[in-house]
């Protein structure tokens, strides 16, 4: 037998959650939702509320939503039984998880965190200075 070490990929996730259930205890359905993926042997790198609103359609029953939107590490083999663990949690009415592109990760998660870097930070800045003489005048 061959020993083949699977690597794992990011990946976005993106979940609809009831919103009279995170209303009531945000935390709780936050970490139920986190604790999918760590169950699978995932690795949870951002978890955050994306927003919350009124759905285009009924999911059912439920008229609104809470988007949280989550990056993660985790083995490919186990997306499958997330996404079943997704449809048989009763807080979790959506969900949809796309693979992040290796070369693409790293700004992403950036921009999820809120990170800038040097060069980002420094171009922001002489952008601001190049604006200001021009409203002055």
């Amino acid at each position: 037998m061959s020993t083949e070490t699977v690597t794992t990929n990011v990946y976005e996730g993106l979940f609809i959650l009831d919103a009279n259930r995170f209303a009531r205890d945000h935390d709780a359905v936050s970490e139920a939702v986190e604790k999918l993926v760590t169950e699978l042997g995932g690795e949870v790198l951002v978890s955050r509320l994306w927003e919350e609103r009124r759905l285009a359609y009924p999911i059912n029953g439920h008229r609104k939503g809470a988007y949280w939107l989550m990056y993660f590490r985790i083995n490919p083999l186990q997306i499958t039984a997330l996404n079943r663990a997704c449809e048989l949690h009763d807080s979790v009415l959506r969900q949809l998880v796309l693979k992040i592109h290796p070369r693409l990760v790293e700004p992403i998660l950036a921009h999820a965190t809120g990170a800038v870097s040097e060069e980002e930070a420094e171009a922001e800045g002489e952008a601001a200075q190049a604006v200001a003489p021009a409203a002055e005048g």
